[in-house]
């Protein structure tokens, strides 16, 4: 065979591998097949909520283990009509088979994307939040904008979008919000969002258009459902509620529906105003809370725990993730894979699968594009 077409079957190889690699195929077969006897079980749907979620784990073992023979299948056909075509002379038999092979690497290219979305809560629902750093309008802006960033990309991925607080800046965007995003996966793709994020700009709000740049933090946690047993003491809980801030209608600007809750170990406070009932909102911040003691959980389980946390404590230099340099020229650089692009406007408009994808098999595979710089 023709030296491109050895390296594309040779590349495609080591992808199914990787594949292999990460799934376990041994312990998934197995996990496979007791799946498979539990929902035999008539007993089974007694528990609706915990058989739709043994379903749909059979369901993704069954694609995943299927996808990987049928990728070896395909390559090991392709390479074969190409012999065939290259000893009887054919090259339309071997265009037409190299064309399967590019399609094949795109195919193995998505398995693998999706294979990364694998951790224990990648397939829980999200919550993130989003808080100013120091500097003012300027940060408080740059944090709106975040927000509108993040929730543009949920709804482009059809994942649902609701707010469950948001607190305004002093003259322009926002102090702090927190959204909860539902859909497949989406705490899997999110959590590689988590840091600080930096802005430079030519300030709008700046009468000597100066250059500024705006640093903001933001925070992702998994909404865990009944599965996970997060026990909290009430005891080292504090609840304090107060009036709804921002819009919502009279109800809410004149009852105290907002509910904080403050866990006293750890320094976590949660808040909630989504709902105009503080019975309501009372139940989503617990729901919250839990969710954010079992994220702490997670990230211990992490090799990189240490820098993870760190990237929370100070909203500012040395901490960012991801640089977004709008003045004097158009980039968008993540520091962590190295990841770039001059599409300053539709990252901000959502665009951010080819970020998180590089963050994802960095975590997975320890991938990494080589020494990161940082932009000024």
């Amino acid at each position: 065979m023709r030296a491109e077409i050895e390296r594309l079957v040779e590349e495609i190889k080591q992808s199914v591998g990787l594949l292999r690699r990460h799934l376990d195929v041994e312990k998934s077969t197995a996990r496979l097949a007791e799946l498979n006897k539990l929902a035999e079980d008539p007993n089974l749907w007694n528990d609706p909520q915990k058989a739709q979620k043994l379903m749909q784990e059979r369901t993704s073992l069954e694609d995943a283990l299927s996808g990987i023979g049928k990728v070896e299948q395909e390559l090991e056909d392709d390479v074969g009509m190409i012999e065939l075509g290259e000893a009887e002379g054919d090259e339309g038999v071997v265009a037409e088979a190299e064309a399967a092979l590019k399609n094949l690497k795109k195919e193995v290219a998505r398995r693998e994307l999706e294979a990364l979305l694998s951790g224990e809560a990648d397939r829980f629902d999200s919550y993130l939040e989003v808080h100013a750093g120091a500097g003012g309008t300027e940060s408080q802006d740059w944090a709106q904008m975040l927000l509108r960033m993040y929730t543009r990309w949920a709804e482009t991925h059809g994942f649902k979008v609701e707010v469950l607080e948001e607190s305004d800046g002093e003259e322009a965007g926002i102090k702090s919000a927190t959204i909860q995003v539902s859909g497949h996966n989406a705490y899997g793709w999110l959590k590689t969002e988590a840091g600080v994020h930096r802005l430079v700009r030519i300030s709008p709000f700046d009468s000597n258009a100066r250059r500024h740049t705006s640093f903001s933090s933001v925070q992702v946690f998994p909404v865990i459902d009944d599965s996970i047993k997060i026990d909290i003491k009430e005891s080292d809980v504090r609840v304090d509620t107060m009036r709804s801030g921002g819009a919502g209608g009279q109800h809410v600007n004149k009852t105290e529906s907002a509910v904080r809750l403050t866990h006293i170990p750890s320094g976590i406070a949660v808040v909630c105003q989504a709902g105009r009932s503080q019975h309501k909102n009372r139940a989503q911040a617990w729901d919250m809370l839990r969710a954010r003691l079992y994220e702490i959980e997670l990230k211990k389980r992490e090799e990189k725990a240490a820098a993870d946390q760190a990237a929370k404590t100070d909203i500012g230099w040395g901490h960012q993730i991801r640089s977004y340099v709008l003045q004097p020229y158009q980039m968008v650089k993540d520091l962590r894979t190295g990841v770039q692009t001059s599409d300053t406007s539709g990252v901000l408009g959502g665009d951010l699968d080819e970020f998180m994808a590089a963050t994802l098999a960095q975590r997975a595979f320890g991938t990494t594009t080589g020494e990161i710089e940082d932009v000024d």
